[in-house]
């Protein structure tokens, strides 16, 4: 009873098998042709496989870039409205210490905040002076939002900016450039004239893409001390949300503190900028959706365009083996039979043109991993663009191989027989 159910299912194993070592062979016996005819299947799935790949690595590496950032980051600025340049000034509109502590206070969005002020001044240590280098002023909660431990020494205290102390941290690369020991805390340098205490070495933090890609000399000082030194200087906040799926509300909310604090009335434009990391991964990873369309609407087409030469190269066959389909027609081969043969080979026409494109996509991005100063080292191509390219391949065979088996199918034995 078993082998009577399993008989159909043996038979059209057995069918496929054949058929398929068939095809296999029809397409070796026309290497050429065959080459040429799934140009535009291998054309497309290398392009399939490379834009993948590519994309995949460079929204890993641009998010990597913003996590290097801080997802929970966000920035506040002062802003002079378009509206009112001739009569307001970017003193009116810059960031003070008590809406600092307002935000603090008030906002259930935001865990911390520090101050930010920045100057270009003469550091000097002896003898080894460098001009311009960059003096942060912040405060202790910096660390926290940046990330960014002490090495040697100690943090900032509340104490050291209550009291404007005259302090400082410095990194390592400071350290080099101005010949200080490896460990220099207890020692002094001159920053703009006056004599700091060296408390701690902080970490250097490699730059990312969106700071120039190279780390600079550091120094950080009391962000009251600062003030002390140049009471003019720009200052911003950069805060860490509680969430960074929050960062809308936050901007809302602390828009509704500034506009009270300011009295700004409704009609009047904001005097202050907010931005939020998580915001520019949004709008990143929006493009890059866009981007993978574009591009899957173009390798589309180059498939298409293949679909399209693979049934035309086998309407020739069928007209080639027209003698053939005859001579099996009258052997007693069904319809569904002849069907069978001439979409297998379709498929596997396909299927080898995706198997070859996915191996001159793996090349090309083996290849591009080489090439020097290549940011993406690690690109691999997707599994999705794998299973995807496949199927899409067979996809093709089945649609674009349907007409021309269906044709060969229908074909009157007797005239097959006569066909010259």
């Amino acid at each position: 009873m078993l082998k009577i159910l399993l008989a159909p299912a043996v038979f059209i194993l057995r069918l496929l098998w054949q058929t398929v070592f068939l095809a296999i062979g029809q397409v070796w016996a026309n290497k050429i042709r065959a080459v040429l005819t799934a140009l535009g299947i291998i054309i497309g799935v290398g392009g399939v496989t490379v834009v993948a790949a590519g994309l995949d690595g460079m929204q890993g590496y641009v998010l990597t870039q913003f996590e290097g950032i801080g997802a929970k980051k966000m920035w506040l600025d002062g802003r002079v409205p378009e509206s009112k340049r001739a009569v307001m000034s970017w003193t009116d509109v810059k960031m003070t210490i008590t809406e600092a502590n307002l935000i603090l206070d008030l906002s259930e969005y935001i865990e911390s905040l520090t101050p930010n002020c920045q100057t270009s001044w003469k550091v000097s240590n002896k003898k080894k002076v460098l001009q311009g280098a960059r003096i942060s002023g912040i405060w202790p909660t910096w660390h926290e939002i940046e990330d960014r431990q002490v090495l040697f020494g100690r943090p900032f205290s509340r104490i050291d900016d209550a009291e404007n102390r005259q302090v400082c941290l410095i990194n390592e690369l400071g350290i080099e450039e101005l010949n200080l020991d490896t460990d220099p805390v207890g020692e002094y340098i001159l920053v703009n004239g006056r004599r700091f205490l060296v408390i701690g070495v902080v970490e250097t933090k490699e730059a990312s893409i969106f700071e120039g890609g190279q780390a600079k000399t550091e120094i950080f000082i009391p962000f009251s001390t600062h003030k002390v030194m140049n009471p003019y200087t720009w200052t911003w906040f950069t805060m860490q949300l509680e969430d960074a799926d929050k960062s809308e509300e936050a901007k809302e909310e602390i828009r509704f503190i500034l506009r009270n604090h300011r009295n700004l009335a409704p009609e009047d434009e904001d005097t202050f900028d907010m931005f939020a990391i998580q915001s520019a991964i949004e709008n990143f990873n929006n493009v890059a959706r866009v981007i993978s369309f574009i591009m899957g609407g173009v390798i589309f087409i180059s498939l298409i365009v293949g679909g399209i030469g693979i049934m035309n190269i086998m309407l020739v066959s069928v007209s080639e083996r027209t003698r053939e389909i005859g001579l099996r027609k009258a052997m007693g081969a069904k319809p569904p039979v002849v069907l069978l043969q001439f979409l297998v080979e379709a498929i596997v026409l396909c299927v080898v043109g995706g198997l070859v494109g996915l191996l001159v996509g793996k090349i090309l991005v083996t290849g591009i991993q080489f090439v020097p100063n290549f940011p993406l080292k690690s690109l691999a191509i997707p599994t999705w663009a794998i299973v995807l390219s496949l199927g899409f391949s067979i996809g093709v065979g089945i649609i674009f191989g349907m007409f021309p088996a269906i044709k060969a199918s229908l074909l009157n034995p007797i005239n097959a027989l006569r066909h010259e």
